[in-house]
């Protein structure tokens, strides 16, 4: 998921994302530890769209204060 796109979502969608993305990461490391994941490039990829979203959460959150 790209950051841009992130950036266009409000917050609850992003808090829905985020809420989502964990969800799988916790699927992807069990799958990981019954050695059924397919492809094991997949927790990298949602670790960092974890991270987007953080960062783009964080950065609205200091926007708003510095607004305020």
């Amino acid at each position: 998921m790209k950051a841009s796109k992130i950036k266009e979502m409000s917050t609850e969608e992003m808090e829905s994302k985020l809420k989502d993305l964990k969800a799988e990461l916790f699927n992807l490391r069990f799958q990981l530890t019954i050695n059924q994941l397919d492809n094991p490039m997949r927790i990298t990829a949602v670790k960092k769209d974890i991270a987007r979203i953080k960062t783009v959460m964080r950065e609205n959150e200091l926007k708003d204060s510095a607004e305020a």
